[in-house]
């Protein structure tokens, strides 16, 4: 019976642990490096980049962050995190380095698109991203 307990304890200390620390990242600010921090955004935001742009969204991004940007895409209800809504100034208010890092490289259940796609092909997405907000 002592067994048992211990067993238990420990399988509740553990279970603890692994929730806390889930929830703790959860909360933890996304952190842009300074190097990404100064980048500016080399692609003009022009009809055919906004275009491009849409393409690769409607591709990649729609499916949890929404058509329209909302965060209301198919697959938003089932994540731990809300993608986010780019119509408000949470969003509005970053940076296109920002937008670019977070988007390069990802974090928890937001894909990273590092060796997915190019550089060029990210800024596109953020200049149709940034249509949200008009």
């Amino acid at each position: 019976m002592k067994t048992t307990k211990q067993i238990f304890l420990v399988i509740l200390v553990l279970v603890i642990g692994v929730t806390f620390t889930a929830n703790a990242q959860k909360a933890k600010p996304w952190e842009v490096p300074a190097k990404y921090k100064a980048m500016k955004n080399p692609v003009k935001s022009d009809d055919a980049s906004i275009n491009a742009g849409k393409t690769l969204y409607n591709k990649n991004c729609a499916s949890c962050h929404g058509k329209t940007g909302l965060g209301d895409g198919p697959k938003a209800k089932g994540l731990d995190t809300f993608p986010g809504d780019f119509s408000k100034g949470e969003f509005v208010t970053q940076t296109d380095a920002d937008l670019f890092y977070k988007t390069k490289f990802g974090r928890g259940e937001m894909p990273k698109f590092d060796g997915k796609t190019d550089d060029e092909s990210i800024w596109q997405v953020i200049n149709f991203m940034r249509t949200f907000k008009k």
